[in-house]
């Protein structure tokens, strides 16, 4: 096992992991903004009202993303356990 080797193996991961968490952040930053921006012109500067619309929709979220984001963590997975002896040895 190489320096390339490993490196690959984290970008794969890092990869994974961004393709995995994307659409919940951008769905968690767009309520924000949304929220944020009617709170400004409404002028109610309640700091705790921005969480609750911001968990319910990345609940949705992961309800709606879910099964997606199961079976590339999944795939993910597999692909490791089944290299497992490129790795140890």
């Amino acid at each position: 096992m190489n320096s390339e080797f490993v490196i690959s193996l984290a970008e794969k991961g890092i990869y994974t992991i961004l393709i995995v968490c994307g659409p919940l952040l951008l769905l968690a930053l767009a309520v924000g903004l949304i929220v944020s921006i009617f709170q400004a012109t409404t002028q109610i500067q309640e700091q705790t009202l921005a969480f609750v619309p911001k968990i319910v929709a990345v609940f949705l979220g992961i309800v709606f993303f879910g099964p997606w984001m199961l079976s590339r963590i999944l795939t993910f997975t597999h692909d490791i356990l089944a290299n497992l002896h490129h790795y140890v040895g």
